[in-house]
């Protein structure tokens, strides 16, 4: 469920009115931007980018751009965006980091639908004129270009029909990859980049049943030889199996490091804020016994503390 908390119904002319009026004068008025733009759904802040547009004949998205700053305008930048125009946006800056962030590309191929992924690759090439997969493959190299460039071109089979004997003949094929240390096995990757997810919890609950433990456990003793394929698999195989589950770690780890990672928190609750948000929440508290939103706030500060409070759904 999602935590965004907003109305069922909305002025996108007075909202926009609002939004540009926060934006006037010397200073921006931070917190009548969080009271609008932190309580709208992904529609009605596109109501209001149109709106904004036809008033002002200004892209309110460049707008708040110029008046924001640091942590705080780049969650609100990512926020406002039509999401799977984020998502696109998301994957392109993963790729451009030196280097790069393959975990991000594995959430978007692995938890998105088919059809989600989809909309994801055409928001992409029309925003960098370029395809996914071409920019995947240009920045990764070896075993990790195989698996992402297979994952990002999949459309899967998107039903709950599953093959209880496929799923057995492919659980013991990754235990042989996993027992001969071959994980980059062309088999592996096939499994992991056509199988339905339905197929694939089939395949991954047979694993466990055949040989008494997870397979993302039996590859986390795996190691890497350096070139992180197996944390590759994990991350994949994690997100396929339990997103929910994911996130949560990956929140975790954000607020727990030395130096909190500002651009994974924000990338976990701006994508599911409207989405499954409530579950990340609700699985933090029972494994760390602190709520997500006590840990945010502990950890962030300002405006941007603010704008992830008011996402989680904190109302104070």
């Amino acid at each position: 469920m999602a935590t965004l908390i907003a109305p069922a119904q909305h002025s996108p002319v007075e909202d926009a009115e609002a939004v540009h009026k926060a934006c006037k004068g010397w200073g921006t008025d931070e917190k009548a931007l969080i009271l609008i733009l932190g309580h709208r759904t992904a529609a009605q802040r596109q109501q209001i980018r149109l709106a904004y547009q036809n008033i002002y004949q200004e892209d309110l998205v460049n707008r708040l751009e110029s008046e924001l700053s640091g942590d705080f305008e780049r969650a609100v930048y990512r926020w406002i965006l039509e999401p799977t125009d984020r998502d696109a946006v998301l994957a392109h800056v993963a790729l451009k980091k030196v280097s790069p962030d393959y975990h991000v590309i594995i959430e978007i191929a692995c938890i998105h639908s088919p059809e989600e992924l989809l909309a994801v690759r055409r928001a992409y090439q029309l925003r960098y004129k370029r395809s996914l997969e071409e920019d995947v493959a240009a920045h990764t190299t070896g075993d990790i270009r195989k698996l992402l460039v297979a994952l990002v071109s999949a459309f899967r089979y998107n039903g709950d029909e599953i093959n209880a004997r496929l799923a057995k003949t492919e659980a013991e094929i990754l235990h042989d990859a996993i027992k001969d240390k071959v994980l980059n096995h062309e088999e592996v990757i096939r499994i992991l980049s056509t199988r339905s997810k339905a197929q694939l919890l089939a395949t991954f609950n047979r694993y466990r049943d055949e040989h008494s433990t997870s397979i993302t456990k039996k590859l986390l003793g795996e190691g890497d030889k350096g070139n992180g394929f197996s944390a590759a698999l994990r991350t994949a195989i994690r997100c396929i199996n339990d997103s929910n589950k994911y996130y949560e770690k990956v929140v975790r780890n954000a607020v727990k490091k030395v130096g909190t990672d500002e651009d994974a928190l924000t990338r976990v609750i701006v994508t599911r804020a409207e989405k499954d948000l409530k579950e990340i929440k609700e699985i933090y508290y029972k494994r760390n016994s602190v709520s997500l939103d006590q840990a945010v706030a502990k950890e962030t500060s300002g405006d941007y503390k603010a704008f992830l409070l008011t996402l989680l759904g904190n109302e104070d």
